[in-house]
Order: C-alpha cells, then structure tokens, then sequence
C-alpha cells in the first residue's frame, strides 16, 4: 500500500488516538484500577528486575504505549516514509510521539476540569453558608 506523504500524516494522526486512548486507559482509569494496583504493587516486590519491569509497563502510560503501536503496527502493517522495516520503524516511533501527545493534552485538560470542579464547590459552599447566614471568612 503506497501511500502520499499527505495520507500517511493523517494516517499517523489517525493511529495514535486509538493509541493513546488504549494506553491511557489502561494505565490510568477506574476500570482498570485493581489490576494496576496488583501490577504496581508487584513492579516494587518482584524478585527479578524482568519481573519488575514487566509488571512496570502497565503503569506507565509512555511504557504501555510502546507495544499498543507495536500490536497496531502489526494489524495495519502502516509505514512511515520508508518501505519495509525502516518505515515501521520510524512509524512506532512517530505512533508513539504522537499518541504520548495526545495523551499530555488530555492530562492537562482533565487536571483543569478538576480544577474548576475544585474552585466551583468551594464557591457553591460559600454561596450556601452566605445564604444560611453563616459568617463566611475570606481566603
């Protein structure tokens, strides 16, 4: 499949979502929570550092993305600039990048909505100790 530099950056960008949402979820949501405490738990007590490392891997986002791309460079056969092994190459590299992009925007945008979350309760309780008649003290 030859594709336009133009198709293969879409391509690229297309690739890393399904990506990064794997990697992120897995690594950082509720669903997943019990199975990456065990993991997290067991990348510190394991004897072997391969143990270690492995276990290490569904914990870090940046690691777990890693071999999400492989497995979807291995599905979509997707090359980058290059035929054969360098193309892949330098695709799970450019999947990554991209994905752990992504990734950082999402952080960054749920680290805000907590945020507001956080700053929208503390004025929704001084709206109702104001309206209770409570003494309300300024931060």
């Amino acid at each position: 499949m030859n594709l336009s530099l133009g198709q293969q950056v879409v391509t690229l960008v297309i690739l890393a979502i399904p990506i990064s949402s794997i990697a992120w979820t897995i690594t950082h949501e509720e669903i997943f929570r019990e199975t990456r405490d065990w993991c997290v738990r067991n990348s510190k007590t394991c004897r072997t550092i391969y143990e270690r490392k492995f276990f290490y891997l569904f914990t870090c986002e940046y690691c777990f993305s890693h071999y999400v791309t492989a497995i979807f460079l291995f599905i979509t056969r997707f090359k980058l600039l290059m035929p054969g092994w360098r193309g892949y190459l330098i695709s799970g590299f450019a999947l990554v990048w991209v994905a752990n992009i992504y990734m950082s925007i999402f952080a960054r945008l749920r680290s805000d909505i907590k945020r507001e979350r956080v700053e929208i309760s503390a004025v929704e309780k001084d709206v109702k100790a104001e309206s209770s008649g409570e003494k309300v003290e300024a931060p």
